[in-house]
């Protein structure tokens, strides 16, 4: 089976067909959207977050509910005839002591759906969704400096990678703060990473072949990925001083599962790859039904009012007598 991929896939070219459906700022300023962009966040965040995904041999599917709005907002039109699948697709992955990090997006045929970041704590047993999943995105890299402080690098997908930013935990990964690279609107993706202490890292972006002032865009931090400085542009491809040739585990790997319909997660273990977990690439078909339209429902005859009750009467006030 030829799993369609996103940007950050590495089977064949991603090309959107339909062009989604973007907020109206209907009070007169960006904050509407912001703030409508952190309510679906935190409704999103609420639902996944509470489930817990149980390894019991089988391919885990992540979670995904169909929401009309979500669909709609990618340009997808979804029905009974004409089902839209939803894959799941890993494009990093970071074992740090029991725990583990999985990081990458859901996507249809067509778009980019949001990112998703996956922990467990036990080793592969349960697993998790410790950051709330952001809309269009997807993530790309993840690291771990030591046990608390890890990041998970990703961008907007559509139309055009784009907005660069971290997810930063300083907590071993119970909670993330996402925090931008660039201005908002920057071309780029994210290229390569690497963090030599829980404050300093390096950042490359691509910005793409169009970029006028250089393609690639070398980025430092200082603040434990907080906040990002540009350091140069360039059309060749810069080198992060610090970090070692490949940030690869050759002891972990992801490859295909021997039913076509999922990936595996392995680790090496007494000279040979022992399953970890599974988790199925296709999740689900979305089938959206178009709402029947209804008569307005007839208002019930008013009921007749009871007669209003009398009120009591007030005792009229006694003239004060004259001493």
């Amino acid at each position: 089976m030829q799993i369609p991929v996103t940007t950050s896939g590495r089977i064949h070219p991603y090309h959107p067909k339909m062009r989604p459906r973007l907020f109206l700022r209907v009070c007169g300023a960006r904050h509407c959207a912001i703030a409508a962009a952190l309510l679906v966040a935190a409704a999103n965040a609420l639902a996944q977050n509470s489930a817990i995904l149980t390894n019991n041999g089988e391919p885990l599917r992540i979670p995904y509910a169909c929401r009309e709005d979500d669909l709609q907002w990618a340009g997808m039109s979804c029905n009974e005839d004409e089902p839209c699948s939803i894959y799941f697709e890993i494009n990093s992955f970071v074992p740090n002591g029991r725990k583990i990090f999985l990081a990458g997006n859901l996507h249809s045929n067509s778009a980019t759906l949001s990112s998703v970041l996956l922990m467990s704590e036990d080793a592969g047993a349960t697993w998790k969704e410790p950051a709330a999943r952001v809309r269009g995105a997807a993530l790309d890299l993840a690291q771990f400096y030591d046990l608390e402080h890890g990041w998970a690098a990703g961008e907007t997908q559509y139309p055009l990678p784009r907005d660069p930013f971290f997810l930063v935990t300083t907590d071993g990964g119970a909670s993330w703060r996402q925090r931008p690279v660039g201005e908002e609107g920057s071309a780029g993706s994210v290229q390569r990473f690497w963090f030599d202490s829980a404050k300093h890292g390096e950042l490359i972006i691509d910005g793409g072949r169009t970029s006028s002032s250089g393609r690639y865009l070398l980025y430092e931090s200082e603040t434990g990925g907080e906040s990002w400085m540009i350091r140069s542009k360039s059309d060749a491809l810069p080198n992060l001083r610090r970090a070692p040739p490949t940030a690869e585990n050759a002891d972990w790997r992801i490859r295909p599962g021997k039913d076509g319909k999922s990936v595996q997660l392995e680790q090496m273990a007494n000279g040979k790859w022992t399953p970890v977990s599974s988790f199925l690439v296709e999740i689900t078909k979305c089938k959206i039904q178009a709402g029947e339209l209804k008569e307005p429902e007839q208002p019930a005859a008013a009921q007749a009012a009871p007669p209003d009750e009398p009120l009591p009467k007030t005792p009229a006030p006694q003239p004060r007598r004259k001493r």
